[in-house]
This record gives structure tokens, sequence and C-alpha cells, in this order.
């Protein structure tokens, strides 16, 4: 499995990078609102929708929620309002695993609920990379920046979990998933994020803030695989689906980003961290 994932990631970092660094932002968000509305009929199968009439009218619900996002995305104060608002639906979603028991009344909650926390956790997460691409001179290389933090800490957490994980973090949501691996993800994070902080020209106290955002973007980098994986464990499924071998789906290989990608780029915003 681990052969097989590492295989898949040699050849989708590199699609990435170039899709990130090589394509006008306005390109990039319709590649980025396609991988969106797959990882939506994913969503549909989660929710519990076996037809493909309700998962086609939850798709184009989906679309519409992507095109009022980038209706936004010109307009800083209504982004903030949204990435604040997202900010807000991720604190409800840890509070959600907390009080999570398997076979506790989450496990039915109505699919319509499910549906509002699909496209609250896709939708901005979206708008957010998005205009965080097409911000200023370095919008590009700030995604990148963003891209390789989550990657990195998903990495530490892997592999120093593999190696000293011993307490469990969530048992009931991920078992293989440790405290130690958590810590592991924030000192990958944390290297990574000052030599982007020195990279952007960051001094003193705006370095340290700049560090600090990255640590609170892993820490909801994590919220984000979390709750990805109460849903699937709701419904009784290891993988949202099948498009990456190793991988699993859309929804798998984004979990992370989803959460941490709006708690970066209104962290940037309230910050004022130049682009």
């Amino acid at each position: 499995m681990l052969k097989q994932r590492l295989l898949t990631a040699a050849v989708l970092i590199p699609l990435v990078v170039w899709a990130v660094l090589g394509l006008p932002s306005g390109t990039l968000a319709l590649v980025l609102g396609a991988f969106v509305l797959v990882g939506a009929w994913e969503w549909g199968a989660l929710m519990g929708l076996t037809s493909p009439r309700p998962r086609v009218f939850y798709l184009a619900l989906m679309a519409v929620a992507l095109g009022l996002g980038w209706s936004v995305i010109e307009r800083p104060a209504l982004l903030a309002v949204l990435l604040a608002l997202a900010f807000a639906w991720w604190i409800v979603a840890l509070a959600w695993l907390v009080r999570y028991r398997p076979g506790g009344k989450g496990d039915g909650a109505m699919p319509a609920i499910k549906g509002v926390a699909g496209i609250l956790t896709l939708v901005p997460a979206w708008t957010a990379l998005v205009a965080l691409h097409g911000t200023g001179r370095t919008g590009a290389y700030l995604l990148l920046l963003l891209l390789v933090l989550i990657w990195l800490a998903d990495s530490g957490a892997f592999f120093v979990g593999r190696r000293w994980g011993s307490i469990k973090l969530a048992p009931l949501i991920s078992p293989g998933k440790t405290r130690e691996g958590v810590y592991g993800a924030l000192a990958a994070a944390g290297i990574w994020a000052i030599i982007g902080g020195w990279w952007l020209g960051l001094q003193e106290l705006q370095l340290i803030l700049f560090v600090s955002l990255c640590l609170v973007t892993v820490v909801f980098s994590i919220v984000g695989d979390l709750f990805e994986s109460m849903i699937k464990r709701q419904r009784g499924v290891k993988d949202s689906g099948t498009l990456f071998p190793g991988h699993g789906g859309v929804l798998d290989r984004v979990d992370s980003l989803t959460a941490a990608a709006p708690v970066f780029v209104l962290g940037l915003l309230l910050l004022e961290i130049p682009a």
C-alpha cells in the first residue's frame, strides 16, 4: 500500500506544481472546480444518496455554490466574511468530532444536514485556494507554500506516528492517528513555515505571527482530516472513492486542505502578509 501511495504521489505532485505555477488563476479555478464536483459526487454517496438523480441534484447545487464563491473572490470584504464563516464552521465540526460516538445520533444525521456540511467543507476551501492564487505577484507561490505545508504535515504525522505513535488521537474516528503524529506534523510544518517566512521577507513579530498561523492551519488540517474520516465511518466505508490508487478518492486527498485553506487565507488577510 505504501509503495502504491508513493507512486501515485510521484505522479500527482509534479502535475499539481505545474498547474499552480503554470496556469492562470481562471483556468486553475476551473480545474479545481472540476475536482470539487467530483468530490461532491463522492460526498453524495457518503450522505447516503444511492440513486443518480439526487446525487446529480446535489452536484448542481454544489456548482451553484461554487458560482457564488467565485462572485466574492474579487470583493475582499465579502471574501473575509466567507472565510470567517468557514472558520466558524470548522469550530462546529470540531465540536461534532468531540461529541461523536459510534451509533450515536450523529450517525443518523439527515442527508440535508450532511449536504450542507459538504458545501461548507468544499466551497470555502475552493474559494480560498483560487483567491490565494490570484493574490498579487506571489499568489501562486503562496498557494504552493500552503500545499507543501500540508504535504509535509501529513508526511510528518504519518512517519512519526508510525515510528513512535502510541497514544491514540481519536480512536473512535481514526484509530491510526496518534498524538505523536500530531507533534511530527507540527514539527515539519514549523520548519517549513520558518523557511516560507524567510522567503517572504518577514521580520521578527510578523515572522512569529506567520509561523503561528501555519501551525494553527495544520491543527485545522487535522480537524478536516478527522471530519471526513468521521463521515466515512458513519457510512461504513474506508475511502470516499477509487480515483487515486493507494489514496482513495478526491475527498481522501483534499480532506486536510478543506479546513486548512480558508483558515490560512483568512489569517493572511488579518495579518496583512504582503503578497
